[in-house]
């Protein structure tokens, strides 16, 4: 009996069986690209701070987190729909979906990330603390509008039966 014929251990068939929710992936993603998204934006932080004294903060913020934003978006974007709702169909079309689901925590964020650091917050600690509230507003908006798919569409893996739950 060789290695490949040995039946997996219920420590891996447990993990299988919880990677097949798809919750378990968004929080997994999401934790990713939660962190990836606050390292381009303190990268980018460092990389426009330079902007801050000719614009002053509040400008300089914008520019970071907007920057930061489209780079941590492209990969989530990629992740999400790939690995999280495995969904098929047109890119475009689910791109300009999952960018609108961003706007309002975006458009939220571009006024309170400034007006924290211009009260004298941090900016790494204020967005920490904005970024708490998106993670709610992405999962629902990604589940039941980006990357949704009505019974006509495709989908390139059927649902599991958590997805079929709710």
């Amino acid at each position: 009996m060789d290695e490949s014929d040995a039946k997996p251990s219920a420590g891996v068939t447990g993990l299988r069986k919880l990677w097949a929710d798809h919750r378990i992936r968004f929080l997994f993603v999401g934790g990713f690209n939660t962190a990836f998204g606050f390292l381009m934006f303190v990268l980018v932080g460092f990389a426009v701070s330079p902007l801050k004294t000719v614009t002053g903060p509040a400008l300089a913020s914008i520019v970071t987190l907007l920057v930061s934003h489209l780079l941590a978006a492209v990969v989530a974007f990629i992740l999400y729909r790939r690995f999280v709702f495995r969904v098929s169909g047109n890119v475009v079309i689910d791109f300009v979906r999952f960018e609108s689901v961003y706007l309002i925590p975006l458009g939220a964020n571009a006024i309170l990330l400034p007006a924290l650091v211009v009260w004298g917050m941090n900016q790494v600690i204020a967005q920490g603390l904005i970024l708490i509230t998106m993670t709610l507003v992405s999962y629902f908006g990604h589940r039941y509008f980006s990357f949704r798919r009505s019974s006509t569409e495709h989908r390139s893996t059927p649902p599991s039966a958590d997805e079929n739950a709710g």
